[in-house]
């Protein structure tokens, strides 16, 4: 089992940055891929950025440029540095780790930008 917990959520205006952080603790030599997924109000969950083991990334379209992902092996820790936030980027952020059997998720962090 892996367990994830985020913190770095908040309120920003539009054009500000925050960052978003994930701990992971457990079975964590099994985690191949960690990533951030997000759910608007009335929305489906949709993933923002991923990083694979490899150091891969992927972005989707709507961030891309203004959102980093970043993971620290030894310390069990992936990052979302999330810069020019837009009010439409207004959403619960979850934590996602995949290992070859199983997906896991954090408990989400609210990120608010106010227009």
């Amino acid at each position: 089992q892996v367990q994830l917990a985020e913190s770095g959520g908040g309120l920003v205006p539009a054009g500000g940055s925050l960052t978003l952080s994930c701990a992971a603790s457990g079975s964590t030599s099994s985690i191949e891929t960690m990533g951030w997924y997000r759910q608007a109000p009335g929305k489906k969950r949709e993933l923002a950025a991923a990083t694979s083991s490899g150091g891969s990334t992927y972005y989707a379209d709507s961030v891309k440029d203004r959102f980093t992902i970043s993971r620290d092996n030894p310390k069990n820790m992936v990052y979302l540095q999330m810069n020019s936030l837009k009010p439409e980027d207004t959403a619960v952020y979850y934590c996602n780790a995949k290992s070859l059997w199983s997906d896991f998720w954090g408990q989400g962090t609210q990120v608010t930008v106010s227009s």
